[in-house]
């Protein structure tokens, strides 16, 4: 598949800090691509760049081949970027339709004035949960009587109305337990399914083996060594992050 986007020498200190140095990673279109690493490793500062957060000191990031530079994260977004954090930003006394259309609710005119439509956000609602997890069909249901799958579902719903191509998940199943576990990671299967670009962020390694079709890893702000999914377990995983290796495998 080709290259969806790509980084080349990113470069991010912060003081005598140095975040990344250098960073080249190609995600190509449609795939689950990993990025992993121990704690300081720059994964964060990594996504951050992404996302619109924080600028590159050094570096080019390009998505279909064409040079893009990030100044705020709505730029991120307008580039098909939707990056979804691991406090998922979502409203827990608001309803799933209200969290999906945050800040986008859509109107009609009744007299002449603006009304909000919610109809209509209740339906589009659904359709995008339909597409990740069928089960769900109530969507005045409160975010705080989901569970922390169904909350990612949420989330990841906002990134679909937003038609991102890219979607980046930061740590999605931190703090879950096994079976919101499992239903996270059918919701990331779901992405690519739709033909989404994923980038995952993990410290668990039993779920990036799951998933992921290529995985990089980071180490002290350095590319350490890239690897292709299907027959890596966690173990392998783990061995490279702590052992230190520098090889590239294709």
């Amino acid at each position: 598949m080709p290259v969806k986007i790509s980084t080349r020498n990113i470069v991010k200190n912060y003081g005598a800090v140095e975040a990344l140095r250098g960073v080249s990673v190609d995600v190509h279109e449609g795939e689950i691509h990993a990025i992993c690493g121990d704690n300081g490793a720059g994964k964060s500062t990594f996504i951050k760049i992404l996302a619109g957060v924080e600028q590159p000191d050094q570096g080019e990031i390009t998505i279909n081949g064409e040079a893009r530079r990030f100044d705020s994260p709505q730029a991120s977004l307008q580039a098909g970027i939707a990056t979804i954090h691991q406090d998922l930003a979502v409203a827990a006394d608001m309803s799933i339709y209200q969290n999906i259309f945050m800040g986008a609710e859509l109107t009609r005119r009744v007299l002449g004035l603006p009304l909000l439509d919610k109809a209509r956000m209740r339906k589009d609602a659904l359709g995008y949960m339909g597409q990740l997890n069928p089960s769900i069909t109530d969507m005045n249901a409160k975010v705080t009587d989901l569970s922390g799958g169904q909350r990612q579902a949420v989330a990841i719903c906002r990134a679909l109305r937003w038609n991102a191509d890219i979607v980046i998940l930061d740590e999605p199943t931190a703090a879950l337990g096994v079976r919101e576990t499992e239903q996270v990671l059918g919701l990331v299967r779901s992405l690519k399914a739709a033909g989404k670009t994923v980038i995952l962020i993990s410290h668990a390694m039993q779920d990036v083996a799951a998933v992921a079709d290529r995985i990089s890893i980071l180490r002290t702000g350095e590319n350490q060594i890239d690897l292709e999914g299907g027959e890596l377990t966690a173990d392998n995983l783990s061995h490279y992050i702590l052992s230190g290796e520098v090889n590239r495998i294709h």
